[in-house]
């Protein structure tokens, strides 16, 4: 009777223990988790802006994550754990993010989601030998090292497609540019787009630079622009800019067309503002969420049904990011009881190898320099929303 009275107790104490368990999150920036019990899944760490001026690109990220996340385990292979810390765009808090979820095991990382927090945060996985597989942050020293890949293009390519894309399709020959000097993304998107526009024919008429520190009057740059004569205004900066910008455009009645990259998804949803002014404006972009593929709109129809909006690239970039590392571990053979350096050299080796078939790309590839083989898309806002080109 003792015996069996203390097994009772043994067990209720041990399943006592482990109800304690579940999706873990740690203390310090918002963190969201989810997935199976603890112990029982590989630890995916996610680190962007859920709060501040860059949030729509952090909630995007994390909501393609969790969609992505939950698919997985539902098919009962691989498990997959899900904490997901804010960094609010800065990267010292960033920085403090990744600590975090060192501390509660991580054993790869998905992020981060913007090029300033990932350059901070990049060079302590390589020192940690953690794997890093960012879904949105593009700059080149991102990838640096051997730990670290992307699902987006890097600004130069970035650059580069954007350059062909203008020039090939005869969308202008006089072209205006209007960039942020002091951010990453933005200087090695303009420095190449430069390059390659001088091969193709474009002449640019007109080259404006901002600070962070002086981003809230545009009033000089787009009169320089305006009479310039330019057909066309680039822009490789984020949305909340281009809005202002944009509006700075139909105040002085400026004509000129508008073409960005990745950074302007995300002008449609800025709150307050007159999205008829965004009408016609273009970029590149690896996936439209009108596409009529069945990927596409199975992913945009879960999407739409559990978070009440319209996916946008950095979401789709998130959800191919989750199912990369999904072949990766099959690939290397990774399971949940490996630590986060053994996660990483199997990985690591797996990326080379792997092809993915994702929403922001058909056969997918990765060089061992971490950069994404795939081929860019355009799309124009008309009617209030994004149209493929």
């Amino acid at each position: 009777m003792k015996r069996a009275m203390s097994l009772v107790l043994a067990a209720a104490m041990a399943f006592s223990f482990a109800a304690c368990g579940g999706a873990s999150s740690t203390s310090g920036a918002a963190s969201t988790a989810s997935g199976t019990a603890s112990g029982a899944a590989i630890k995916i760490g996610g680190i962007g802006p859920l709060t501040g001026g860059a949030a729509i690109y952090g909630n995007a990220v994390k909501n393609g994550t969790e969609l992505a996340v939950e698919e997985i385990n539902a098919q009962g292979g691989l498990q997959f754990e899900l904490n997901f810390q804010d960094d609010e765009n800065d990267p010292e808090k960033s920085l403090n993010a990744y600590n975090n979820l060192k501390d509660w095991g991580m054993q790869a990382l998905l992020g981060t989601v913007t090029t300033q927090p990932c350059l901070t945060v990049a060079p302590e996985t390589a020192a940690d030998n953690m794997f890093l597989l960012t879904p949105s942050a593009s700059a080149v020293d991102v990838i640096k090292e051997d730990n670290a890949f992307q699902v987006c293009f890097t600004d130069p390519n970035q650059g580069v497609a954007s350059a062909d894309y203008i020039a090939e399709n005869g969308l202008a020959t006089k072209i205006a540019i209007i960039y942020d000097s002091s951010d990453a993304y933005s200087s090695g998107v303009h420095d190449k787009f430069k390059e390659e526009a001088a091969t193709k024919g474009l002449e640019i008429v007109a080259d404006e630079a901002f600070t962070a520190d002086n981003k809230t009057d545009f009033s000089v740059q787009v009169q320089k622009a305006k009479s310039s004569g330019a057909e066309l205004v680039f822009l490789p900066i984020y949305y909340s800019e281009a809005n202002l910008i944009i509006q700075e455009m139909n105040k002085q009645g400026c004509t000129a067309s508008v073409f960005g990259c990745d950074g302007l998804d995300g002008l449609l949803t800025i709150e307050g503002a007159d999205t008829s002014l965004f009408e016609g404006v273009m970029l590149l972009t690896p996936f439209a969420a009108d596409a009529q593929d069945e990927k596409t709109q199975n992913f945009v129809s879960k999407y739409e049904e559990k978070y009440g909006e319209t996916p946008n690239q950095f979401a789709a970039d998130a959800y191919d990011g989750v199912y990369t590392i999904l072949a990766a571990c099959e690939q290397g053979g990774v399971t949940a009881d490996m630590d986060a350096s053994t996660v990483c050299d199997a990985l690591k080796a797996a990326m080379t190898q792997i092809t993915v078939d994702g929403l922001t790309g058909e056969g997918m590839k990765w060089e061992a320099t971490g950069e994404v083989n795939k081929a860019p898309r355009a799309v124009k806002i008309q009617n209030g929303a994004y149209t493929a080109m």
